[in-house]
């Protein structure tokens, strides 16, 4: 079985005095993680929610070995994401809306040059790139330039680029963020395909109904620290997510505003 750990997950940037101001800091430091821990196991999917600047997006980038934690760990089966981040990035894929597509390019070319980075066999790469490429609807696309493809469509190529050499942990940062309702469900579906393929999944969004609709299990994260985490049926109780969130929200700020 594949496991995943997060372990006391800390990381804290400098900020301008603009910000500083802003947040009505007294230090020039941030903390945007503070002490997340977590374990996820294979063919489950995971999700991490939270308002914004709560330390979502840090915690996603900290998993996919991007930044380096100040403290804690990240655990891919004993290997470390700390002191082994080379032999982690080739087991995971890491999705975000921040990948960059070379827009003179086109998917095939994508894909083949990716391919090629990965050491991937030729002839696994190509019936690889003829399931994907007819999974997501990209066939008919795979020769057009990627600047003439739709945003949806973009998307649909950069994950496909970042699960082509079928890794066993997935790390979806707003998976969905910016697509028709055809693209989302596309993507959606996609990552229902990787459970059933024993993928570990873990996706962070705003998004409760894709949450409700995917995650076997779910934490919320408030100012980097982890409110709750919990089955989606126990977070949810007789409510909906979106109400359950508010109310964990709610009873956070009554606590933090009483310096508990």
């Amino acid at each position: 079985m594949e496991i995943l750990k997060a372990e006391n997950l800390v990381k804290t940037f400098r900020i301008s005095k603009a910000q500083q101001k802003k947040l009505d800091l007294q230090s020039d430091k941030k903390v945007a993680v503070d002490g997340i821990s977590f374990e996820t196991h294979s063919g489950e999917i995971f999700g991490i929610l939270g308002p914004n600047g709560a330390g979502k997006t840090t915690t996603m980038r900290m998993l996919a070995t991007l930044i380096k934690p100040d403290q804690g760990d990240v655990i891919y089966n004993d290997i470390s994401a700390v002191t082994s981040p080379e032999e982690v990035r080739s087991k995971l894929a890491f999705l975000t809306t921040d990948l960059k597509l070379d827009m003179k390019s086109t998917a095939n070319n994508m894909y083949d040059f990716f391919s090629e980075l990965y050491h991937i066999p030729k002839d696994k790469a190509q019936s690889r790139k003829v399931e994907l490429f007819e999974n997501f609807g990209i066939t008919s696309f795979a020769d057009t330039k990627i600047s003439k493809l739709s945003q949806g469509m973009r998307q649909k190529v950069s994950l496909v680029i970042s699960v082509i050499h079928d890794p066993e942990f997935i790390i979806f940062d707003e998976p969905t963020n910016g697509l028709d309702i055809i693209a989302a469900r596309d993507v959606r579906d996609f990552i229902l395909t990787m459970k059933k393929q024993g993928k570990c999944v873990i996706i962070s969004t705003h998004l409760f109904d894709l949450v409700e609709k995917v995650c076997d299990r779910a934490a919320m994260i408030m100012d980097g620290k982890m409110v709750v985490c919990d089955t989606l049926e126990n977070l949810k109780g007789d409510k909906s997510l979106e109400d359950a969130f508010y109310d964990f929200y709610t009873t956070y700020k009554a606590k933090e505003q009483e310096g508990e």
